[in-house]
């Protein structure tokens, strides 16, 4: 529920990170032809549709053929793995996850972060009637990462987004192999988040099924356990890391940000 260019959040930090690493090249991501457009298409774009246009722009983008790290914000996290996940070239080096759900969130939306309070109160009825119809998970965003917990095969048979990438239903070899071909996969975890539930979804945690009170750390989870994306192996190369920050879903201070977060930029 942002825009590419907001000068309070995408933008700014655009701007920070532009003044700290002098030189860096940075491309906020804009879908859509303005940023009304951007910031609606975060609601109400078929996710894989998103995530093709980024892909593109990406590939037409002659700064970034080397190779790009990657940083995406709440949603944008578990976006922008899904572009590593399929789309190898150019390659994404660093992938920093700040506050992304990517085992899904469910009961959702306590504080929408949209700028418009009628579209969230829509949103939390529509989930709340049918997240996993075919019309809700093809014309919103939120619900193509709802996983509930009670409900995990109608999760997996209808999620037309997350179900895919975290491979509920089968194991797509290139998905695991453009995964692991990252350097880092940083994720962040909020620890006084009150927008993702659970929380432990920023670390890849989740409940544990069947019920929605026990949460279970990643390595707990059988898309750990069986390794169906290659998760465990990194870990045992060291190549995912764990970072907890104080405050509420994307708080954080710009001492926080350029002590933490800047290195896996530089």
């Amino acid at each position: 529920g942002d825009s590419c260019c907001n000068p309070q959040s995408m933008g700014y930090i655009k701007k920070i990170v532009e003044n700290k690493i002098p030189g860096i090249y940075v491309l906020s991501l804009k879908i859509g032809n303005n940023l009304i457009q951007d910031m609606e298409n975060s609601f109400f774009m078929n996710v894989n549709d998103q995530v093709r246009e980024v892909c593109s722009q990406l590939a037409k983008d002659p700064h970034l053929k080397g190779g790009y790290n990657a940083m995406g914000f709440s949603q944008g996290g578990q976006f922008l793995r899904a572009v590593a996940q399929r789309c190898p070239s150019p390659p994404m080096l660093n992938l920093i996850s700040v506050g992304g759900q990517h085992q899904g969130s469910v009961y959702g939306f306590p504080r929408c972060p949209g700028e418009s309070s009628h579209i969230c109160d829509w949103i939390r009825k529509t989930l709340d009637l049918g997240a996993y119809t075919q019309a809700v998970q093809a014309h919103l965003a939120q619900a193509e990462y709802w996983h509930d917990p009670l409900r995990e095969e109608d999760y997996r048979k209808n999620s037309i987004f997350l179900a895919d990438i975290n491979q509920e239903r089968g194991i797509n070899e290139t998905y695991k192999k453009n995964l692991m071909a990252l350097k880092k996969f940083v994720m962040v975890k909020f620890l006084n988040d009150t927008m993702v539930d659970p929380p432990i979804s920023e670390w890849f945690g989740f409940y544990k099924s069947g019920q929605a009170k026990e949460t279970i750390p990643l390595k707990e989870t059988s898309l750990y356990t069986e390794d169906r994306l290659g998760l465990q192996e990194m870990d045992k190369a060291g190549k995912l890391v764990f970072l907890g920050v104080k405050g509420d879903h994307l708080h954080f201070s710009e001492e926080w940000f350029y002590t933490t977060i800047l290195p896996f930029l530089q």
